[in-house]
């Protein structure tokens, strides 16, 4: 049976999920702002749940309609056959988003769609289903456009980038699948050095570490879609039996992790020691401005603090121009990829970046500036202006 489903990820990561998906099997792949549809069997949806390190959630579309009013949404969701597909003992909760919606309360549109599904419950099998907002068995997503919606049962559960391997956060944690995205739009590949020189809890040293073991983020995690009554066990287990047969001995690999701060060390080591990586990665007590490259060419993949350990605006302008010096004297031949959430940190550095593009860490608004780092050539000479202009992001938004 051909399925249709919506894999949701980070702004900004939508070319590298398609090419993921198409690698996974998945036919009809196409890409949206803020995510990508594809089609499949349900084989093709425990794969993605399972080894895909860039979706946010793997969808299943249930439902769609046009739509005028609540009663609309109402009649769609009540047609569709809920205790089909999962338990009316399993708990439930419903979510909406809409672009242009027209209805004025998206809080009483989604109460219509979760009393359509209790509804439907009743009259088919007597019963009906409890509503959990914190940790249901089963959430079902609706979004809306300006004329029509559509329904979707998350088949995930709990986020994607929720791997069950980080057990301490840093302070300003990027996401598992955005770092994840991240090596894949620098174009980093397993054998080749990879260093993050302000690794704080170090997801980018975890991520790479999965990578280059070939080990699929979702092995160690429950899934929604276990739940649901058409459940193959049988398929999920061969999967889960390929994924472990296809993983590459735990032997070390050319990762690097350094920090200035020994907190944030200890959580790295923590992190990674948790994960069975400790004697896979490399991690050492250093300041970024004083290292020296481990290799003699490479990726630096990092996310730099920015206001809250470097210091306020003084002191982040004096650190950005030191940062560019011991890329440019320091790492020639490598190339540095800096995610960050400062817009001034492009000026700052004083470095040509050959790339900008806008990511999301959630809510925040960033900039993933690649930096090929080849010896001269590199400093700026003047400030463009009108250059610098177009590098502000639309409004930084931190997420609640």
């Amino acid at each position: 049976m051909t399925l249709f489903f919506f894999a949701p990820c980070p702004r900004g990561l939508e070319s590298a999920l398609v090419a993921e998906l198409v690698h996974l099997g998945a036919s009809f792949v196409q890409e949206y702002a803020g995510g990508v549809q594809f089609q499949g069997d349900w084989r093709t949806c425990y794969r993605a749940n399972l080894q895909s390190r860039i979706a946010s959630r793997i969808l299943w579309r249930v439902a769609s309609g046009p739509y005028a009013n609540e009663t609309d949404v109402y009649d769609v969701a009540h047609a569709s056959p809920w205790n089909e597909w999962f338990n009316s003992s399993l708990t439930i909760r419903v979510n909406v988003a809409a672009i242009k919606c027209p209805l004025r309360s998206l809080d009483f549109v989604t109460l219509k769609i979760k009393d359509a599904i209790c509804d439907k419950f009743r009259e088919t099998a007597g019963d009906r289903p409890s509503v959990n907002t914190v940790r249901p068995d089963i959430r079902i997503h609706g979004f809306f456009d300006a004329r029509k919606f559509t329904l979707y049962l998350d088949t995930s559960g709990d986020p994607l980038f929720k791997r069950g391997l980080r057990k301490v956060a840093g302070e300003a944690p990027i996401r598992e699948n955005l770092a994840a995205g991240i090596l894949s739009l620098a174009g980093w590949q397993p054998g080749i050095p990879l260093l993050d020189p302000m690794c704080g809890s170090g997801t980018f040293l975890l991520e790479a570490v999965q990578i280059a073991l070939n080990i699929a983020p979702g092995l160690g995690r429950n899934f929604a879609f276990e739940k649901l009554r058409n459940f193959d066990k049988g398929h999920w287990d061969q999967l889960k039996e390929a994924a472990l047969m296809q993983q590459k001995p735990k032997i070390r690999q050319p990762i690097f992790g350094s920090d200035l701060y020994g907190d944030a060390l200890a959580a790295a080591r923590e992190n990674i020691s948790a994960a069975g990586f400790s004697d896979i990665v490399m991690l050492k007590q250093a300041n970024v401005l004083e290292i020296s490259a481990p290799a003699p060419t490479g990726f630096i993949v990092t996310n730099p603090p920015y206001g809250v350990r470097v210091g306020e605006r003084q002191g982040l302008n004096d650190f950005y121009p030191k940062l560019g010096d011991v890329l440019k004297k320091k790492f020639s031949g490598w190339n540095a990829y800096i995610v960050t959430a400062d817009s001034l940190l492009p000026k700052y550095i004083r470095l040509t970046p050959a790339r900008r593009i806008p990511l999301f860490n959630g809510a925040l608004e960033c900039r993933l500036l690649e930096y090929r780092m080849v010896a001269g050539g590199m400093r700026k000479t003047r400030t463009n202006n009108k250059q610098l202009a177009s590098d502000q992001p639309n409004g930084i938004k931190q997420s609640g």
